[in-house]
């Protein structure tokens, strides 16, 4: 479980990082809403050499690649809500990077987000221990093979 946590927390700051740089990249490119056709093909070339772009774009590719990983030794019923520590990582970010405003509300939901993922993985490791009843025979026909 330890293996999963840690990696999840690079996955998760890689996925946060590059959707902060995403984010800054396409804010100071402009509003797509507001362009034409041609308009958004300029800024869709401009985007491709965009470093703040490019390097989001490989730090989401990063989260990607540590999430297969993950996938391939976890219990997606565990794994899956390790991914909304993004939203805390999210928020601070936003906050000081980007200069958003997050509301006492938002702060509360992202607080009760951690409280469920440490509930989550709390109950990933207790399910992995063996319960009394399974590790010791009950009946006869059990500890002789049913005969």
């Amino acid at each position: 479980m330890l293996k999963t946590i840690v990696i999840m927390l690079i996955a998760v700051t890689a996925g946060t990082v590059g959707d902060i740089l995403l984010a800054k990249g396409m804010k100071q490119l402009g509003d797509l809403s507001t362009m034409n056709l041609r308009g958004i093909m300029e800024v869709a070339l401009r985007a491709m050499t965009e470093w703040k772009i490019v390097l989001g774009t490989a730090m989401l590719a990063l989260f990607f690649f540590l999430w297969l990983a993950v996938l391939s030794w976890e219990d997606l019923s565990v794994a899956l809500p390790m991914q909304a520590l993004n939203y805390v990582l999210v928020a601070i970010l936003a906050k000081y990077l980007l200069h958003e405003e997050v509301s006492p509300l938002r702060w509360g939901g992202i607080a009760l987000v951690c409280v469920g993922v440490m509930l989550i993985t709390k109950s990933s490791t207790s399910d992995k221990k063996p319960s009394p009843e399974l590790a010791q025979p009950t009946s006869i026909e059990s500890r002789t093979g049913g005969a």
